[in-house]
């Protein structure tokens, strides 16, 4: 069972399809135009509502940020990477796909995974060995995009590559190493998943040998990386620009 707070969380996943939802709690005394939209959704999905003390909320909750709204739902529904491709398939769309390389952190998977619903990403894929899962915390800072979002748990990243490969998607990882190529010599009008690996590591070397195409972002200051999720967060708006933001 996880318990999801904040409006536009709670907002989203009433409108998503990623979870079994119970009940909504709503603190006594809030403005009614704050929480009218969140109230009126659960009411469409049939979702009791019930009016609570703020104090009460707080404790369900485990934290009194929770902006005075908070739902009882079901753990995380993950998807299968064939319906991933069934996706784009069904939109009569070329796969567009982010893989995440033991990337941790639930700020960093959240705010990528906010780009990544906004840019019309097909489908997330994660290792589900040493990779967290998609918790309220990562909902809570992808502003509750995990909700529309199918996300694919794996046993072994690379054997996914493959099969991604065989469906007929290119592979590019970022990299900063002697084989990468510039962005501006890639062309990511094509079927991609793109890889954003471990932040400070980078994708993994075996992962690495598995890519089509390495490629690194240019920069001109005097730090010598951007944040994985920033990074992930430019090359995901590149690859949609370069398929005419469709």
């Amino acid at each position: 069972m996880d318990i999801l707070t904040r409006r536009n969380t709670v907002l989203e996943a009433l409108r998503g399809n990623r979870r079994q939802l119970y009940r909504l709690w709503v603190q006594k005394g809030m403005d009614r135009k704050l929480v009218r939209p969140i109230v009126e959704a659960a009411k469409e999905r049939g979702i009791p509502v019930q009016e609570l003390a703020k104090q009460k909320m707080s404790q369900i909750a485990k934290d009194s940020r929770h902006q005075g709204v908070v739902l009882e739902a079901g753990d995380y529904l993950y998807a299968e990477v064939d319906e991933i491709l069934g996706l784009a398939q069904k939109r009569g769309e070329r796969p567009f796909i982010l893989l995440l390389d033991l990337l941790h952190g639930p700020q960093n998977i959240g705010s990528l995974l906010r780009t990544a619903e906004i840019c019309g990403v097909h489908g997330i894929i994660v290792q589900d060995r040493r990779a967290p899962d998609i918790t309220p915390v990562v909902a809570q800072y992808s502003v509750g995009a995990t909700e529309h979002l199918l996300v694919a748990q794996v046993t072994n990243l690379v054997n996914t590559i493959e099969q991604l490969k065989a469906a007929g998607v290119w592979i590019v990882g970022m990299d900063m190493g002697g084989d990468a190529r510039p962005l501006a010599q890639v062309d990511l009008d094509i079927p991609v998943g793109i890889v954003v690996g471990h932040e400070g590591d980078g994708i993994r070397r075996l992962v690495s040998k598995h890519c089509d195409i390495l490629l690194e972002l240019p920069m001109r200051g005097h730090v010598e990386s951007l944040n994985a999720a920033v990074a992930g967060s430019v090359l995901l708006y590149m690859a949609w620009q370069a398929r005419g933001y469709t």
